[in-house]
């Protein structure tokens, strides 16, 4: 199922049947405010291993939990304060922080990397951001890429990979933009893992 959704004002209708699907154990792929997302409920095991195959996600490199706000985060991660402040100052934004696991107990091994962290966004998204309220909890998420890892931008060309093996695809035409950049948040000063989208001159 393709749905064309506008990026700054989604429609209810279609928030809303996007969060059915993701509650009955569906994937969704969704623009963020980065990339194209590949995403499940965080609270379904057999959806995270669906999406587990589709990605065949390196250990090294896991899965991003995709908040609506700094309360969901505290469920999946422990936040100093140091963490706390860089956050607040960030979110929502196109960032992805490396933080200490927390409360990962009855989700499956692969979504903790062997440094027992996780990744965490709260994209500036109006689509997402709406997904995510209306679920009620986080979306296990990860980005669309082809076989080489090449991030996938336009919607035809992700529907021709994915519509398979997808519920939903929801099109927001193509986006041109860089992946997250990643900071990681689990020492005491933040350090930058991965430079892409979003400004991190404060941290140079």
């Amino acid at each position: 199922m393709i749905i064309q959704v506008h990026n700054k004002t989604p429609d209810t209708r279609t928030i809303r049947r996007a969060a059915e699907t993701l509650a009955a154990g569906g994937l969704i792929i969704y623009p963020t405010d980065t990339v194209y997302g590949l995403g499940c409920s965080a609270a379904d095991k057999n959806a995270i291993e669906r999406i587990h195959l589709i990605k065949r996600q390196r250990q090294n490199r896991p899965f991003s939990f995709v908040c609506s706000d700094l309360k969901h985060i505290s469920e999946y991660a422990h936040v100093s304060n140091a963490a706390f402040k860089t956050m607040k100052h960030l979110i929502p934004g196109p960032y992805t922080f490396i933080l200490p696991a927390a409360g990962m107990r009855g989700l499956p091994r692969l979504l903790v990397s062997k440094r027992k962290t996780v990744g965490i966004r709260v994209p500036n998204s109006k689509v997402t951001l709406a997904i995510v309220s209306e679920l009620g909890h986080p979306i296990l998420s990860t980005s669309v890429t082809d076989e080489d890892g090449s991030i996938l931008n336009d919607p035809q060309v992700i529907a021709r990979k994915f519509k398979a093996s997808v519920d939903m695809i929801l099109d927001g035409g193509v986006l041109v933009s860089e992946p997250s950049t990643v900071l990681d948040l689990t020492g005491e000063e933040a350090r930058i893992v991965r430079k892409g989208a979003g400004d991190v001159s404060f941290l140079e």
